[in-house]
């Protein structure tokens, strides 16, 4: 349980006060927080610090000691997390905030920008108090997602850190572009660009308007109308282009990419991670290996699109091509972890409800990995994805963002399904 006490005749928290802790009013950081728990767990060796107590100030760690060793002052304020397991805060590195699973799924695709930043408010605040402090939005309708990111860090509303791509980069017709609308409306994906030059154009107006990270989709999709899933869409040299105008501008870009010749072109663009990765053969496999790319598999949707998706108004086409990729899918998942590629957590959220992102872990540990593999793609890798140096990890010098759960996830990884405690930047949002 959550639980904070006087300790000595120092000045503390009471219950009730941490009980009244709401998402929009984060516990505040004052001149130093003490966080003591049972066990801390080091997700780079996979052993376990008992008795741990962190220094935490102005949102980072400033000292990692055990109880009895590390002295908590006079008059500090000290979060007592007894039975809890600390772990740094989660990263996905695949969600898209501004939709939800749960509408029709036709319906939703008219949703004004307006509605759909609603949405992404509310997902964002539910995706946090999952325990998940990062996150990397992959696609959003007229910059929506950039501007709840900018809310979030000027502390507005609650969420996580983000980076958003804005539109996803896409051929006339391709996955990404809208092809649900019928002819006569000219409706047109913001993300559509045809040839080098215009991906270009194209990714330079995503960074114009805030975007922090790129998408550009290559190949066809699941949730598309008239695309084939294996089938490569972009160019390579159209996806160099893409990759250089990330690289120039100091940012990370990721490739949709189902297909095996998609994947491997992507690759040899030079894409920084490849999403859904689902017909990978071991060619493409090597050329990861190679290049450092990251993968990022989506394996766990696939039961709630079955058994949702129709309910939901999920056409006929596009349940097929979910049937046609999913065993694929974790299948080349299982093959790329056996061969040691640099795997990521993202999880396709919106494709099931936000705030089941750790659902997750079970399916990935279910397909090859160790739990602690699996909790190092949502911490220390994604992190390296990212290119930052202070998250993903519980050290001194790294930005406080901590969860526990109750126990140890190594034994039991459907523990991260429930975490019960979050903090952010040095702030608790859920208790």
């Amino acid at each position: 349980m959550h639980n904070t006490r006087p300790h000595a005749s120092r000045q503390r928290l009471s219950l009730l006060g941490l009980s009244l802790i709401t998402a929009l009013s984060p516990l505040p950081a004052l001149a130093a927080t003490y966080l003591s728990a049972d066990a801390l767990l080091d997700v780079k060796t996979g052993k376990m610090m008992l008795n741990p107590v962190l220094k935490i100030e102005d949102g980072r760690i400033l000292e990692l000691g055990t109880q009895g060793k590390l002295s908590v002052p006079e008059g500090s304020e000290l979060i007592e997390l007894k039975g809890k397991t600390l772990l740094p805060g989660l990263m996905d590195m695949h969600v898209h905030l501004g939709s939800d699973a749960e509408d029709n799924f036709l319906e939703s695709m008219n949703y004004s920008v307006p509605r759909q930043t609603v949405k992404a408010v509310k997902n964002a605040k539910k995706t946090l108090e999952a325990g998940f402090t990062t996150v990397r939005d992959l696609g959003d309708s007229g910059y929506s997602v950039i501007a709840v990111r900018d809310g979030i860090n000027a502390g507005e509303i609650p969420g996580p850190r983000i980076w958003t791509a804005g539109h996803a980069l896409s051929i006339t017709g391709g996955h990404c572009d809208d092809n649900f609308s019928a002819p006569e409306m000219h409706s047109v994906a913001g993300g559509v660009a045809d040839g080098p030059w215009a991906v270009r154009a194209k990714a330079r107006e995503n960074i114009k308007y805030g975007a922090n990270t790129l998408k550009i989709c290559a190949t066809g999709g699941v949730f598309s109308k008239g695309t084939k899933v294996g089938v490569q869409q972009y160019t390579e040299d159209e996806l160099r282009a893409a990759a250089e105008e990330a690289h120039q501008r100091g940012m990370i870009i990721a490739a949709h990419a189902h297909g095996t010749s998609g994947i491997k072109a992507a690759i040899r663009a030079g894409i920084d991670s490849i999403e859904h990765c689902s017909f990978l053969d071991d060619e493409a496999i090597k050329l990861a290996l190679k290049n450092g790319t990251y993968l990022s598999c989506d394996i766990y949707n696939t039961e709630y699109t079955l058994a949702f998706g129709a309910a939901n108004g999920v056409p006929e086409e596009n349940i097929n091509k979910e049937k046609q990729v999913s065993k694929a899918q974790r299948e080349s998942f299982r093959k790329a972890t056996k061969a040691g590629v640099r795997m990521v957590f993202g999880s396709d959220a919106a494709i099931y409800p936000h705030g089941d992102n750790g659902k997750q872990f079970a399916t990935m540990v279910e397909f090859g990995m160790t739990p602690l593999q699996a909790i190092q793609a949502a911490t220390l890798t994604s992190a390296a994805l990212l290119k930052q140096p202070d998250l993903g990890e519980l050290k001194p010098g790294y930005l406080a963002d901590i969860i526990a759960v109750d126990g140890n996830p190594l034994d039991n990884i459907r523990l991260l399904e429930n975490v019960s405690f979050v903090m952010k930047d040095g702030a608790v949002f859920k208790n």
